[in-house]
């Protein structure tokens, strides 16, 4: 004995950097096929820049976590040749992320899995407390309910709410439609009732139209954009969420991007901020049905009987007089920030989503003759296409641990 190591035998040492290559790859990998970006071994073996051996011990791994699935023997696409690459797919029985929504009109909670499927929902409650601890317990409580009747393994838990959520303290900053006091801690709310539950993974807390722009980015009409910019409108109000590489723009504490007070209409409707002719207020539901002259009734949230004039009356001359007034308003507040961001895509959910698809044309022609980038080649807007894209992203928000770390996250 000389008190040296024995040397390695070269395939033990090729196995063991092979190893610890793919665990370093496993976070990269499991986004990769979480938004869809590596449909087979092949592919993912291309964009992680690693041999094929190492790929294929990654989605073994990966596999073997619950978390996705690999289909070894797949079926060869008519008129292809050589043998196809193992398909790579999210786990049909695997975890689940809690995700809940708060809005004026009532709550839902969901159960959402890899790929931003939602897994089941829980019919959406039509009232909402002034007390947040009521109402975020009554949403835990749904969702605990959901888990119990899946038997499905829970990473952890979002929540989206209609408020700028202030950054690092989690406190709903203004929560103006919801009677819930200014400055509200809602994650720390919300984090307290999923351990209540006897949940025991992270909890989150952030600004419904932000998480609807990342559930977007990820796995619908804002997917391979670089810089998105969403607009929407909710239940009551509008909001802005801005996507870079990849990331959201949250700012300096969270704030970034409230574009419901970009001015639109400067003798327009008094707004909760103490300005006049916000967007908040001129191209809200409530804008619309009192622009079309409707008064709103107590059966249904002012979005869906804005949604459904449009959508069956729109020949009426005073709901496409209405339509019109709001897209024109849309448009010069779209225009603003499509000179100030320069985006690469716009997209639009909620009551904006349907004003786009009544007039596309109208509304993309105020935009380009607003803005100075809009003249030069247009920005393309498009209709949000995810149901529940601010539940998706609340979910997005609780998967994000899974994702930088699958094996730290669930071993």
């Amino acid at each position: 004995m000389n008190g040296k190591a024995a040397p390695r035998a070269t395939g033990e040492v090729s196995t063991r950097t092979r190893l610890e290559r793919g665990r370093s790859a496993l976070g990269p990998a499991l986004e990769l096929v979480h938004t869809g970006r590596a449909p087979t071994r092949a592919v993912l073996t291309a964009e992680l820049g690693v041999t094929r051996a190492t790929a294929g011990a990654v989605a073994a791994e990966l596999e073997a976590l619950g978390l996705i699935r690999v289909d070894a023997h797949p079926g060869a696409a008519a008129g292809s040749q050589g043998r196809p690459s193992h398909r790579l797919e999210v786990a049909d029985k695997g975890p689940v992320a809690l995700a809940a929504q708060v809005h004026s009109d009532g709550f839902r909670a969901a159960l959402v899995g890899l790929g931003g499927r939602i897994v089941a929902t829980a019919p959406g409650c039509e009232t909402v407390d002034a007390d947040p601890a009521q109402v975020l317990g009554a949403v835990v409580a749904a969702g605990v309910d959901l888990l119990r009747a899946t038997g499905r393994r829970c990473v952890g838990a979002g929540l989206a709410v209609p408020s700028a959520v202030a950054e690092p303290e989690g406190t709903a900053l203004n929560p103006l439609h919801l009677a819930w006091p200014a400055g509200a801690p809602v994650r720390e709310i919300f984090a307290e009732q999923i351990r209540a539950a006897g949940l025991t993974g992270p909890a989150f807390a952030a600004n419904d139209v932000n998480l609807a722009a990342l559930a977007e980015h990820r796995h619908g009409a804002g997917r391979g954009a670089r810089d998105l910019l969403c607009v929407a409108t909710g239940h009551r109000g509008v909001g802005g969420a801005l996507v870079l590489d990849g990331r959201l723009h949250t700012g300096s504490s969270g704030l970034a991007l409230e574009v419901g007070h970009l001015t639109v209409n400067p003798e327009g409707r008094p707004c909760h901020c103490g300005s006049r002719g916000c967007l908040d207020v001129e191209t809200d539901p409530l804008a619309f049905l009192t622009e079309a002259g409707r008064t709103p009734g107590p059966e249904e949230s002012l979005l869906r009987q804005s949604l459904d004039l449009i959508a069956t009356r729109y020949d009426d001359p005073a709901i496409r007089t209405a339509t019109e007034a709001l897209i024109d308003r849309l448009g010069l507040g779209l225009a603003g920030l499509v000179n100030i961001l320069n985006p690469d895509r716009i997209i639009l959910g909620g009551l904006h989503r349907a004003l786009l698809d009544a007039d596309p044309e109208r509304l993309r022609a105020v935009v380009a003759d607003r803005s100075l980038w809009g003249r030069s080649g247009g920005v393309p807007i498009l209709p949000c296409t995810l149901d529940h894209n601010s539940l998706v992203g609340a979910a997005e928000l609780a998967w994000q641990p899974v994702l930088d770390d699958p094996l730290a996250a669930l071993t």
